[in-house]
């Protein structure tokens, strides 16, 4: 079974096609999917923080917070299995909603993917909003991870196939662009509803203005000429083609998706043939670049910032500020990975990325070392709180120039169309997994390993930069349907792609 039409090139064949403004709209209502997902990340740690909120849900928090008698260690104060489920619940069913929403954007198509988790989490939003008991709110929290696994699933996807590949990447990250900008304005509405008796419900509820911005939105959207090929729309696809690439004469392109679909439909089992060897550099990098992604301890901040700074001796205000300062970090830090991705590559900023994130996380836990000590007993002054505060924004901008985008972008463009749907749900089904065990046993790793926390991510960080170097070929301006031909001449995936028949056709393509 062929993987689609490859040349001879090492770089691959160049479309014809120019970057225009439809496409640009089109991806930028599209990314608008990584804006829910970004908002729950940030809104969370705020909202856990607030006293009213613990107070009328999680009391025994509450009580352990303020417990002044030097029984529980300041790292343990938060330490709440039923709060962290909280936090959690959405992402084991995200997990869990990634396996039907791949099901979904194979077969009804990417817009209708994305506009059934916009209508997921709305629910979701409102169910929070309005929550009177732990029950509504956990229920909420499940149809939030419901929306999110469809957007997660859908959102690279499209990007990915309507994206010129010279542009490509820029244009993908914009999904990681709305995450960060959804952060940042979780971590804004926090900070001015902090201190009103309501203010959660607030916080919660606004969750559902960017859900009804993309249901909207999907409904002005076109499908990717790839998807209408796959569900047999020929005519349909070629227009939308030249439409995307504003130009009439794609005849070359289109023909090339026509042959993967054909191969695509040969494929009867797209979950067993992506196990197959020669999928083996797929299936690696779809389930280990969400794996570390998730072990650079990125969520930490996300999650927990208000949190965790309240734990390191920063007051309330200036813990959910500081949370809005790292946030807006993040916002700038994955505009400069927009401009630079196609310009330098994927793996230079793997790299960097690494490295910046190792250094920081080393010097971040040997100050609350010095600090706070394994008791969690000391205090802060000013300007250590802010030289603190500078290398975990140091570590923010590095994730978000390097791992957070590249974490969505390279496994949604380097598997063929026949096993794309399967390839991108082992990503966003690894990605939730570990997102929920990173959010569920975080408070007890803080209150176990204390400071240590950052040298156990650290010493990941230091895993996956070292696979990266060794095993990662550069993916920067290759289409993605002729993606093999990387793997075929990489040093190491060869052995296992260079099994697959190849014929050479009239027109000098290789054909897989």
């Amino acid at each position: 079974m062929a993987g689609g039409v490859l040349v001879a090139s090492k770089n691959g064949r160049q479309y014809e096609g120019m970057v225009t403004m439809f496409v640009l709209v089109t991806c930028l209502v599209a990314a608008m999917g990584g804006l829910l997902f970004g908002y729950d990340l940030g809104i969370t740690g705020g909202v856990t923080s607030m006293e009213p909120f613990l107070v009328k849900f999680f009391p025994g928090v509450y009580k352990q917070m303020k417990d002044e008698s030097g029984h529980e260690s300041m790292y343990c104060k938060f330490d709440n299995e039923l709060l962290t489920l909280f936090t959690s619940s959405l992402y084991l069913a995200a997990l869990i909603a990634s396996f039907f929403a791949s099901t979904t954007t194979r077969m009804l198509g990417r817009k209708a993917s994305m506009f059934t988790g916009g209508l997921f989490f709305l629910t979701g939003a409102l169910l929070n909003g309005f929550a009177v008991n732990i029950e509504m709110l956990i229920i909420g929290r499940i149809l939030l991870g419901f929306g999110v696994g469809y957007c997660n699933q859908s959102v690279p996807v499209y990007l990915s196939e309507m994206a010129p590949a010279k542009i490509r990447g820029a244009l993908n990250m914009g999904f990681q662009m709305m995450i960060t900008i959804g952060i940042l304005g979780a971590n804004i509405i926090n900070y001015f509803t902090s201190n009103l008796e309501s203010g959660w419900r607030i916080s919660l509820g606004v969750g559902a203005v960017p859900a009804i911005l993309l249901c909207i939105g999907s409904f002005f959207l076109g499908d990717t000429p790839n998807s209408m090929i796959e569900r047999g729309q020929k005519e349909g696809a070629k227009k939308m083609l030249q439409k995307i690439r504003g130009i009439d004469n794609v005849d070359e392109e289109f023909q090339d998706l026509i042959d993967a679909s054909e191969e695509a439909k040969k494929v009867e089992h797209p979950w067993k043939n992506i196990t197959q060897s020669r999928y083996r550099p797929q299936l690696t990098f779809c389930s280990l670049i969400p794996f570390f992604q998730q072990l650079t301890g990125i969520n930490v901040i996300m999650f927990y910032a208000p949190v965790l700074f309240k734990t390191l001796g920063f007051g309330s205000d200036a813990s959910l500020m500081s949370a809005v300062i790292s946030g807006g970090v993040n916002v700038v830090a994955t505009f400069v990975s927009i401009f630079i991705v196609d310009k330098f590559g994927r793996k230079i900023l793997f790299l960097q990325g690494g490295v910046q994130m190792f250094i920081c996380q080393i010097v971040v836990g040997s100050m609350i070392a010095a600090k706070f000590g394994v008791n969690g007993e000391g205090s802060i002054k000013a300007y250590e709180a802010n030289r603190l505060l500078f290398f975990i924004c140091a570590y923010v901008a590095a994730f978000a120039w390097s791992w957070g985008p590249l974490g969505w972008l390279v496994p949604s463009e380097i598997c063929s169309l026949e096993v794309r749907s399967a390839g991108q749900a082992t990503n966003v089904a690894v990605n939730m997994l570990f997102t929920f065990v990173i959010a569920q046993v975080f408070l007890a790793m803080l209150c176990h390993l204390k400071f240590g926390l950052f040298f156990f991510f650290a010493g990941f960080v230091l895993i996956m930069t070292v696979f990266i170097f060794l095993f990662f070929p550069e993916t920067n301006n290759v289409p993605i349907e002729e993606m093999n031909t990387v793997w075929k001449s990489h040093w190491f995936w060869t052995k296992f792609v260079s099994d697959v028949d190849v014929d050479v056709d009239h027109d000098h393509k290789l054909v897989a």
